[in-house]
């Protein structure tokens, strides 16, 4: 047996020592299946598929089942790892999966029908807030693009095509990179030429130069930092703070067919991000499993730089970012907003992707599943806010309260 591989099994070991510590004492020494696990609350499946894609904020949904998080709620996740979001939505659709680590955006984008084929979607809970990034390659810094301005600036006088990249047509990324290209004045949809290109594949095909720049959740766009090949023009978190990213999606028959699976399932992985933001030591503790291939596959220094808030940006600048990945937040990670929801289709139709205005509030109030997720949080002891509502200011100084989406839609200078 080589070192590493030495070194690979005493993590895995100590892993699996944690998650028996967890169950046993943090959790106040409960049988495999909590008291409530009996007759009418029983969860109707007993084993769940939950699909993920290779990035950081897969990782509530996986240490609920390496940490045994789930046998609490009377349930076995099993977490599957997924090539593209293409991908995760198909086999949402289709029932292969049970649910998954997903895109916001992408849950809103199947259920209206403007994402591949419409299905009425379900978001049980969001899994985690910022710790994305736009990653500019290292040709364009050299030409002295760095940030949104800089950039705007060169595309004005280096008259060629730009390509940018992101997941996903309706997902997070897409809109993060739409968002801030706008509020530098770059029309995405007219000065630029836009692919989708799945999370993993970014860093090697920015190396091959098939892309200017690109969105992405961690660990990719610290790899590009790490193998030289890119800088980061700017955090999600700078676009918008603690902006909501990946949820915990399924279908609404799912929810509908197996209730009490869909509220355990919630209650595992809110535990899960409970779990990851308590210590600096779960942190360290989930990067070095999350790091192994059966996941995201690479080093975990990658990953756990940004985890921790240590961020350079591959110019030599470095700072302690306050703002970086959270997976709970005492529960404000959480909380399935409406406004957060609303946001996606104000730009999904400021993009030209909805044609026409729908009742975002009713739609929002279609997918979030506020009432199912009320109840996992109180099974996980979990604080809920007051207000399903919340009021954020982004990059360029708009507000953001849910409260006129139509207006706020059409308000933009730079749209489709």
């Amino acid at each position: 047996m080589t070192t590493k591989e030495s070194k690979t099994n005493l993590t895995r070991r100590s892993i699996i020592k944690a998650g028996a510590a967890v169950t046993a004492g943090a959790f106040g020494g409960l049988a495999t299946q909590g008291a409530w696990a009996a007759g009418s609350d029983k969860p109707e499946k007993e084993e769940v598929k939950i699909g993920f894609i290779p990035l950081t904020d897969c990782a509530s949904v996986v240490m609920a089942s390496v940490l045994g998080i789930d046998k609490k709620y009377g349930i076995k996740i099993t977490p599957t790892k997924e090539a593209s979001w293409a991908g995760v939505r198909d086999k949402l659709v289709n029932g292969e999966l049970d649910a998954a680590h997903v895109l916001y955006g992408l849950i809103y984008g199947v259920h209206l029908g403007v994402s591949g084929p419409k299905k009425d979607m379900a978001m049980l809970m969001t899994l985690n807030n910022n710790g994305q990034a736009i990653t500019l390659s290292k040709k364009l810094s050299d030409k002295g693009a760095v940030d949104g301005a800089s950039l705007a600036k060169l595309m004005q006088t280096d008259k060629r095509e730009y390509t940018f990249a992101q997941t996903f047509p309706t997902g997070t990324h897409a809109m993060w990179l739409y968002y801030w290209m706008a509020a530098h004045g770059i029309n995405p949809m007219k000065d630029a030429k836009i692919i989708t290109v799945p999370p993993p594949q970014m860093v090697a095909n920015m190396r091959v130069g098939n892309m200017d720049g690109y969105c992405v959740g961690e660990p990719w766009g610290h790899r590009a930092i790490a193998d030289g090949i890119g800088i980061t023009g700017v955090t999600t978190q700078d676009i918008w703070k603690d902006h909501p990213e990946k949820v915990l999606g399924t279908t609404a028959d799912f929810v509908k067919k197996y209730p009490n699976t869909a509220r355990a399932m919630t209650a595992a992985v809110l535990e899960a991000g409970k779990w990851i933001d308590a210590s600096l030591s779960n942190k360290n503790k989930m990067a070095e499993t999350i790091a192994d291939k059966s996941y995201v596959n690479t080093s975990v220094d990658v990953i756990n730089q940004r985890i921790l808030g240590r961020y350079s940006n591959g110019l030599g600048k470095t700072w302690d970012d306050p703002n970086y990945m959270k997976f709970y937040n005492d529960g404000a990670v959480n909380f399935p907003y409406l406004s957060d929801g609303m946001w996606f289709l104000t730009q999904h139709k400021r993009w030209g992707l909805l044609k026409e205005d729908v009742d975002y509030l009713a739609v929002a109030r279609q997918i979030n599943q506020i009432d199912l997720y009320k109840e996992a949080a109180n099974m996980a002891k979990v604080s809920l806010p007051k207000d399903p509502m919340r009021t954020s200011k982004l990059i360029d100084g708009t507000v953001w309260d849910g409260k006129n989406p139509k207006a706020y839609a059409e308000s933009f200078k730079i749209k489709a």
